[in-house]
């Protein structure tokens, strides 16, 4: 072989070489930012559905779970699973392993990263359209302690692919000056609907990282109800109960909307005025037989779907309550129930956000308020992810038990000078 030749391939081969390199650099750059057996490939077109149908199937799910919970039996219910799933799957993005695994289970996230990231983005940025002709915001941010190094791979994916900014706190010598300033965060992106979403001592010193998330609705009936026709009536709660409520009503020949039955079910679709935008409409769904429980055990996404696609256009005599609906829940039994157990425990792993095991979820806190009238509906929620670092909790100490049976040594002092002013001892106290 001639030298040149010779020269030739052993360029070609060094190059070979750096060019792997640089490949496997990438690729291990990519794990620190994104969950493992992901991709991060260019998303495909229906990014979109893939998010808004893992979160309707997310949303159903927590229904079905909370509906079925005795601490919220015959009680009004009301959430916001895109809240839910916008907050936890910023969290997502940080967490690995295992804990990835149970919450993209849960929140049906696409396994696709890129599918993921795109999917909301998109969803946001058409949420927040100023000329909509109704107001409908969502926000996203983090509240970091300030003396803790996250990784500046998940800050970055944060605030690129959800828009959520970081702010450092110090939550561990002003826990509760931090917790004032997530909350007036919150109130501000709810119209002060949402208010003190994380409570007294909700906050202290062994959180590290709070991700928010707010979503915020107004929006006016294309079709209002008239006032003066609103009446009292009774409102049956039970077979055997019933209460007096502000019964709104359309009953006049422009009373068309888009409705369906079923043979146990009326589905009606009240939609909001808009300019320009998606549109956006309330679909009540009404028993025909008082049975709510089970409609609820049949509802699910494909159901949904379902009647979402037989609605007509038609006149409709309309009667629906006002009601005002504000809820508060903490989750993390409910959603280690439905399977994301590791991520509040001490196995989690979201070393995605800051290199190593030690972060896990405290708390997720969720609160929801909905005012339904003539003129439209107001509605908004937040959720926060609590998330702390992994400590020793020290045992409590046992209490002591001082029994002088026996001699023992005594001292009178100046407690602000620590002199000794009196010294002895007492063996025998009847001599």
């Amino acid at each position: 072989m001639r030298k040149r030749d010779f020269i030739i391939l052993v360029f070609a081969a060094i190059l070979c070489i750096v060019l792997s390199f640089v490949i496997l650099t990438y690729q291990d750059t990519q794990r620190v930012s994104s969950p493992p057996g992901t991709t991060t490939a260019v998303p495909a077109p229906g990014s979109v559905k893939e998010v808004a149908d893992a979160n309707n199937r997310f949303a159903f799910d927590l229904y079905s779970r909370l509906a079925k919970d005795p601490a919220y039996a015959g009680s009004n219910l009301f959430f916001s699973p895109f809240s839910l799933s916008s907050a936890l799957a910023i969290t997502y993005e940080g967490a690995r392993g295992t804990t990835a695994d149970e919450i993209r289970s849960v929140f049906y996230f696409p396994n696709d990263t890129a599918a993921l990231r795109q999917g909301f983005a998109e969803m946001n940025s058409g949420m927040n359209n100023a000329s909509a002709g109704y107001t409908l915001d969502t926000a996203n941010a983090l509240w970091a302690e300030k003396t803790y190094p996250f990784l500046p791979g998940y800050i970055s994916t944060a605030a690129q692919y959800y828009s959520a900014n970081a702010t450092s706190l110090d939550f561990i010598n002003r826990p509760e000056e931090s917790r004032a300033i997530i909350n007036r965060w919150v109130e501000q992106k709810t119209h002060n609907k949402i208010q003190d979403l994380v409570p007294a001592g909700g906050i202290d010193p062994m959180t590290l990282l709070v991700i928010t998330n707010a979503v915020y609705f107004k929006g006016t009936w294309v079709t209002q109800f008239d006032k003066n026709t609103t009446r009292d009536t009774g409102f049956r709660v039970s077979p055997e109960k019933t209460v007096n409520v502000k019964m709104m009503q359309r009953t006049d020949e422009n009373a068309v909307y888009r409705y369906t039955e079923t043979d146990d079910l009326q589905v009606l679709a009240l939609p909001y005025t808009h300019d320009s935008g998606k549109e956006l409409s309330m679909l009540v769904l009404l028993p025909k037989d008082d049975n709510l429980a089970e409609t609820e055990r049949a509802l699910d996404p494909v159901r949904y779907a379902g009647m979402q696609n037989s609605l007509v256009s038609q006149r409709v005599k309309v009667f629906l309550p006002k009601f005002q609906i504000e809820t508060t829940a903490h989750l993390p039994k409910t959603l280690a129930a439905m399977g994301m157990p590791t991520a509040f425990s001490g196995s989690a792993d979201f070393s995605g956000m800051d290199g190593t095991q030690f972060l896990y979820i405290e708390d997720i806190i969720h609160k929801a308020y909905i005012d339904v009238n003539e003129e439209g509906t107001e509605a908004a929620a937040a959720t926060a992810v609590i998330m702390w670092g992994k400590g020793v909790v020290p045992e409590e100490p046992p209490i002591p038990v001082f029994n002088a049976d026996h001699p023992f040594l005594f001292i009178i002092q100046d407690d602000e000078t620590g002199a000794i002013l009196f010294m002895g001892r007492v063996t025998n106290p009847t001599g």
